[in-house]
C-alpha cells in the first residue's frame, strides 16, 4: 500500500470525524500581503474541529497555548491557509504526511512596516520614523501574540519607568516577504512594537517583539 493511498485514507477518516463533531469553517488562502482573510481569498468551506495538541478532546487549552490540532480533510488545504470558524481564527502551521494537522490560534490582527532611509545624500528633510516614510510589509494579518518572561526598560531609565514587555508573535510566512529586526508592528489594540528577533521556521514566523514606549 503506497504512502499516498494511506494519506488519502487518513484524510477521508478525518473528514468523517469532522462532519460528526465539527462545525462549518471557511478556508482562506492569502493572495497578497494585505488582509489575507478577505472575502476574495475564501476558497473552501469545510467541516472542522479543533482540540488541544494531544488530539484527545479531553481538556481545554490553557493560558499561553497557541497550538491546536485540526480535525478536517486536509486534501485541499495547505500550510499558511487560514481557517475561520464561529468568529475564531487559526492558521495551518504544518500538515505533514501521516501526522495530525498542526494549527495556531490567531487571536490578534497585526501589521508590519519598515522605515525608509533618506533617498539622497547630504541635506534631507526630517529623517525620523513617521507613518509617511514607512513601507508596509504585511497589513491586517491574524497572528498569535504570546507573553514571554523577559522584559527590559526604556532607554531613558527614569525612576518612574516600568519594564517594557516582550512578546512572541506567530504568523504564517508569505511569498517573498522577509521580516527583519527593527521592523515595526502594530496590532488591533493599537499597541506598537519593534521586532527584536525574527526567525523563519518550518511552521512560519516566530518573532520576538518589544513594545514601543514613549
Amino acid at each position: 500500500m503506497s504512502l499516498d493511498h494511506i494519506q488519502d485514507r487518513i484524510r477521508w477518516g478525518l473528514n468523517i470525524a469532522a462532519r460528526a463533531i465539527g462545525s462549518q469553517t471557511d478556508a482562506y488562502r492569502p493572495s497578497e500581503a494585505v488582509s489575507p482573510i478577505s472575502a476574495a481569498n475564501r476558497y473552501l468551506r469545510l467541516h472542522a474541529a479543533f482540540s488541544a495538541p494531544d488530539g484527545r478532546f479531553a481538556r481545554p487549552n490553557a493560558y499561553g497555548d497557541a497550538l491546536w490540532q485540526g480535525v478536517f480533510d486536509a486534501a485541499y488545504t495547505q500550510v499558511g491557509d487560514y481557517l475561520v470558524q464561529n468568529g475564531m481564527t487559526w492558521f495551518i502551521a504544518a500538515q505533514q504526511d501521516l501526522l495530525p494537522v498542526l494549527c495556531v490560534r490567531a487571536d490578534r490582527v497585526v501589521s508590519f512596516s519598515r522605515s525608509s532611509a533618506p533617498s539622497l545624500a547630504g541635506v534631507n528633510s526630517y529623517s525620523g520614523i513617521t507613518t509617511d516614510t514607512n513601507t508596509p510589509l504585511l497589513v491586517d494579518w491574524p497572528a498569535s501574540i504570546l507573553g514571554v518572561g523577559g522584559s527590559g526598560r526604556p532607554d531613558a531609565d527614569l525612576p518612574s519607568d516600568t519594564s517594557v514587555p516582550y512578546w512572541t508573535v506567530l504568523l504564517p510566512a508569505f511569498g517573498n516577504v522577509v521580516l527583519l529586526p527593527n521592523d515595526m508592528m502594530q496590532d488591533d489594540l493599537g499597541r506598537n512594537a519593534t521586532v527584536a528577533a525574527a526567525e523563519l521556521t518550518a511552521l512560519g514566523w516566530r518573532l520576538t517583539v518589544k513594545q514601543a514606549t514613549t
